[in-house]
């Protein structure tokens, strides 16, 4: 192929500037066609990349960012035929040179490589490009359905120029316009027509402004409320009201009509009034409801919350609306909290009686199973209960750890490795996706990289998804593994989920700053699988996931984000981190675990209120649930990566006599 490009090249000369891909389809023309034996030798390859090609490949992409030629860039981009990601320079090309003259190749390119991460970019470009010159036959073509809000709005209003019918088009806008925010400006024509067509009825206006109030924007309700007829503005200013302020609901002189829609928002308001100020929610809602015609599902959503809430504060009712709770709102948060409240009694034989009241289902939990053993053991039924916690320990899970350390046992990891066949692992890399996949990884284009994996994954069956795994493991991407392992539900391969990742600077500072290189490995991976550059919703970043403020502190000047993603730098300063927690909290892990999550001053709170508890009982009261289940994955990972790196040390033991002071 490369032959018959040069000898295009050389009788071709006198061109005009030669549009490149024009000469990639007389190619497909007059080339022979490859051979399902040279496909099948392409994948035998498998994934070995070739380094040359690669510097190549970056060689090509300078030049669609400088003034080359169009000549010189195609003789870089042919050189790369067959290249994995020569795609992408297709694409860099199409979307710099967005003209109508060049349709064919865009529509070819986006037919070729549609659902693809490579489709988006360029069709979005190209639509803009085609929506800015009012080419609205060609936009109608190449639109595709799309979370872009503005670029949706632009295809119904060309669908109604063309004269789609309007019963098909508007009642599909109601859903872009019940939403609780401010849509783009694009869509205004859009809604200005489906007003006039009277589809923005009351009923659809209350939708939105009930979206508003119960977390969208609430500075959206003053537009929506001028909506209303003035007879029905009263009425929807309670939302904003108890939106701005949930103890608004103690005014029940405010509402007024007595009526189902005030129901509503009094069962809203009181579900976040109860968290501010227990006993004035609760009387206000013994008053209510004896006006108010709350229906049966709006009762049980108010009980379920005020039984959360007061659970949590510990207040001193709450027994009496945990009591309230039928079966089926025995969720596993209630059950948390049901159990939570029983532990502060430090009450054994009022625990073991209460735990036996939970719904069949619930008892199968293993978190009931460990509480119940461990309550038997309390009031002294100690062959049951060693019986039940013998069978807890069987799990490889924070609770049958905890079991273990119990009954002075070893631990069983259940582990199962993942067993692929030589077939099954080439039927997964067959993909052109799966190529494009792993070189964008080798090159370190992580974004890039996670974008195709997700195409690639749609495309195989469970095994398949297993051989990725595998396949990602072994190329060092263990968050990929992990996660698709935890996707297809194969937990016991603890090789593939539990990595020694990054091992020799992980190791290296754990000892250099003096902490246990297992607690070192099991930060990083609940942090971030070991996803090197993962960033957090507030923030944090790399693998141990350091806030700015803290990488700030532990480097003594500032630090950018890009250096926070480099492993090493990460490691160094996480570590770093972890000793000084230690030393903060007298060398107890738990409570630097819990700090490096919630905060220090945070687990200073929590000690005053809490004085003199188990280990066991101190983690289970934490009163943030993200804390709460971070401390008990970081300490059953923790364990497991002990026994990954040859340490004896009986942790679990450990903290079953361990008294939080």
């Amino acid at each position: 192929m490369l032959f018959f490009l040069r000898r295009c090249l050389a009788v071709l000369p006198n061109l005009q500037p030669l549009n490149i891909f024009t000469l990639m389809a007389l190619v497909l023309v007059y080339s022979p066609f490859v051979s399902s034996e040279e496909l099948a030798a392409i994948y035998k390859q498998q994934l070995t990349f070739n380094e040359a090609e690669n510097e190549r490949f970056f060689a090509a992409e300078k030049m669609l960012i400088k003034t080359t030629s169009e000549k010189e860039f195609l003789k870089a981009y042919t050189a790369l035929a067959g290249y994995p990601l020569q795609p992408y320079l297709q694409q860099k090309y199409l979307l710099k040179n967005i003209t109508l003259s060049n349709e064919k190749l865009i529509d070819d390119f986006l037919t070729q490589y549609k659902g693809t991460p490579l489709d988006w970019p360029l069709r979005k470009k190209w639509l803009n490009y085609l929506d800015k010159k009012n080419k609205s036959a060609r936009y109608l073509k190449y639109y595709k359905p799309t979370s872009n809000v503005g670029l949706t709005c632009k295809y119904y209003l060309y669908q109604l120029s063309s004269g789609v019918s309007k019963h098909l088009v508007l009642p599909k806008v109601t859903k872009l316009w019940t939403v609780g925010k401010s849509q783009n400006k694009v869509c205004d024509p859009l809604f200005k027509e489906w007003q006039v067509q009277g589809y923005r009825t009351n009923d659809v206006i209350w939708q939105r402004i009930e979206l508003a109030a119960n977390g969208g924007k609430v500075t959206l309700l003053p537009y929506l409320i001028k909506l209303l007829p003035a007879e029905q503005r009263a009425k929807a200013e309670l939302w904003r009201s108890v939106r701005i302020n949930p103890s608004y609901v103690s005014r029940l002189a405010k509402f007024t009509e007595k009526d189902g829609k005030e129901a509503e928002i009094l069962t809203y308001g009181l579900s976040r009034y109860i968290w501010r100020d227990p006993d004035n929610a609760i009387k206000t809602f013994e008053q209510a409801k004896r006006s108010f015609p709350f229906t049966d599902k709006q009762l049980s959503h108010i009980h379920e919350k005020f039984a959360v809430a007061l659970s949590s504060k510990n207040h001193r009712n709450a027994n009496q609306w945990l009591e309230k709770l039928n079966d089926d709102q025995y969720s596993t948060n209630i059950i948390q909290w049901h159990i939570t409240r029983l532990l502060r009694t430090g009450d054994w034989p009022d625990i073991n009686k209460t735990l036996k009241t939970f719904p069949k289902s619930q008892q199968k939990r293993i978190q009931w199973r460990y509480w119940y053993g461990r309550s038997l053991l309390e009031i002294g039924d100690i062959e049951q209960g060693k019986a039940v916690l013998t069978n807890v320990a069987d799990e490889r899970h924070y609770y049958g750890f905890l079991a273990a350390g119990q009954l002075e046992t070893s631990i069983n990891l259940n582990h199962e490795a993942v067993a692929i066949s030589e077939q099954e692992m080439k039927s997964a890399l067959g993909f052109p996706a799966a190529k494009r996949t792993i070189l964008l990884f080798d090159l370190g284009r992580y974004v890039a990289a996670r974008k195709e994996w997700n195409y690639w994954q749609k495309q195989l069956n469970d095994r398949e998804k297993l051989a990725a795994a595998k396949a990602a493991y072994d190329r060092g991407w263990y968050d990929r593994a992990i996660f698709t392992l935890a996707k297809v539900k194969f937990f016991n391969d603890t090789e593939l989920r539990f990595p020694l990742a990054f091992e020799s600077d992980i190791t290296a500072q754990a000892k250099h700053n003096n902490i246990n290189s297992a607690w070192a490995f099991s930060i990083a991976r609940r942090e971030s699988s070991f996803m090197n550059d993962a960033q957090s919703p507030v923030g944090a970043s790399g693998l141990m996931q350091l806030m700015p403020a803290t990488a700030k502190q532990l480097n003594k000047k500032k630090i950018s984000r890009k250096k926070l993603y480099e492993p090493k730098k990460n490691i160094t300063l996480g570590t770093k981190y972890l000793k000084e927690l230690l030393a903060q909290f007298d060398n107890n892990q738990i409570l630097a675990t819990a700090a490096y999550n919630a905060g220090p001053h945070r687990v200073n709170k929590w000690l005053k209120e809490r004085s003199s508890l188990p280990a066991d009982i101190w983690i289970e009261t934490i009163p943030y649930k993200e804390t709460r289940e971070y401390v008990k994955s970081v300490m059953a990972y923790q364990k497991i990566y002990l026994l990954k790196t040859n340490q004896t040390t009986p942790l679990f033991q450990q903290l079953s006599t361990m008294v939080i002071e």
